[in-house]
């Protein structure tokens, strides 16, 4: 099968470009390495250094005998994204090329606008050329579970059966997102699912969890494989950051009270869901959902998991949540369609954690302590211009 994945440099995207090609599909990677940029915007950098596309392209065709062909370009550009996926001919696309960070949308108004032409014109744009080179062609889009907000009742995978006055019907389940990041991705659902009615274009949606861990087994075959380690307050996913914040002797900081929970998945299983959802499309004018979590924890739960299983001193602080969110809520999702597909799910292990020890301790003296410190305040709608008068 040939597989074009979008955001291919990406901290997932990565690694699932050499899952993919591991398990024998001719790959590609399109990236415009906006990422990278927005490391040297926020002043800091990957816990774990990682190489440049060309380097990571060249170590894998030396331990794997295997090549992944690589493009360069922005997925707003509507020219650029139609040439790329007309020329490479793709089966799948999997589509990871978007701003993912809530807070960083939630910055100012120069963020947020950003994040929603980012993410809704390119995945827009995705679309179009799909309708136009070849309709045939499966998008395999990464959405979030925080798409679904925390609703009272139990969430669906992606559709629920509504009656409503003596009548029924399935239409997507209601959203309610935390961000303007969150925003954009419910866009981009409603975009592909129209695309799928109007034009029967085939889509699977990936609603992921927050995603833990750094090695996959493609990754530890050479360290010029690496992905990133995120741990700052902007783009660090909570476990990860609270295993760098134990390493390091500093507070393990749960906003308060601690009782949010978040569906939660290993990278491992990341990477094998995509091949899962690639290998076994949806079908012509469907519209699929799969909730992509293994496991559900809350904030404080998390904490007491890395706190217990770290062989030294942890203290936890409660420090004042700058979200808008519930503190305390119901939490109980579907999530049986990629189970059903065949995944076998790593669970959060005492092993894994201790491994993320391992990769922490060797590049703390990478970390920045003021970065884990969350900056970015919900309640605050800033004007980058006026806060400079």
């Amino acid at each position: 099968m040939r597989i074009l994945v979008l955001g291919g440099d990406g901290y997932l995207g990565w690694p699932t470009a050499l899952h993919l090609s591991d398990r024998g599909h001719e790959v590609a990677v399109a990236d415009n390495y906006a990422r990278r940029g927005y490391d040297h915007e926020m002043g800091v950098e990957s816990l774990v250094p990682i190489e440049p596309m060309q380097v990571r392209l060249d170590a894998w065709r030396e331990v794997s005998g295997k090549t992944i062909k690589h493009y360069y370009g922005d997925l707003v550009d509507g020219d650029f994204t139609i040439e790329m996926i007309a020329d490479f001919r793709p089966d799948t696309i999997v589509h990871f090329a978007e701003q993912r960070a809530a807070p960083y949308s939630m910055i100012d108004r120069k963020h947020a606008v950003y994040t929603q032409q980012n993410n809704v014109v390119g995945n827009l744009n995705v679309l179009f050329a799909i309708q136009e080179v070849d309709p045939e062609i499966h998008l395999v889009k990464l959405g979030t579970m925080g798409e679904y907000g925390t609703p009272n009742i139990d969430i669906e995978e992606g559709w629920l059966e509504v009656t409503h006055n003596g009548r029924t019907d399935r239409m997507l389940y209601p959203k309610k997102p935390g961000s303007f990041y969150h925003l954009s991705k419910v866009h981009d659902s409603h975009n592909i699912e129209f695309a799928c009615r109007i034009w029967g274009l085939r889509a699977t949606d990936l609603n992921q969890g927050v995603v833990y861990g750094q090695e996959t087994p493609q990754t530890v075959r050479d360290p010029r494989l690496a992905t990133r380690f995120d741990y700052d307050a902007i783009f660090g996913t909570v476990l990860n950051r609270f295993v760098i914040q134990a390493v390091l002797g500093h507070p393990l900081t749960v906003y308060t009270p601690g009782g949010q929970t978040r569906g939660m998945i290993d990278i491992r299983d990341t990477v094998e869901c995509i091949r899962l959802a690639a290998e076994n499309p949806a079908d012509r004018g469907e519209f699929r959902v799969f909730n992509q979590i293994t496991e559900s924890y809350s904030v404080g739960e998390i904490a007491k998991t890395i706190a217990n299983n770290f062989d030294g001193q942890v203290e936890i602080e409660h420090v004042d949540n700058p979200r808008v969110e519930q503190g305390e809520h119901y939490y109980n999702v579907k999530h049986t369609g990629l189970v059903e597909l065949g995944l076998e799910p790593h669970l959060l292990s005492n092993t894994l954690i201790e491994s993320l020890f391992e990769v922490a301790d060797k590049h703390k003296h990478r970390v920045d302590l003021a970065a884990m410190r969350p900056t970015v305040n919900w309640r605050k709608a800033s004007n980058p211009m006026r806060d400079e008068k």
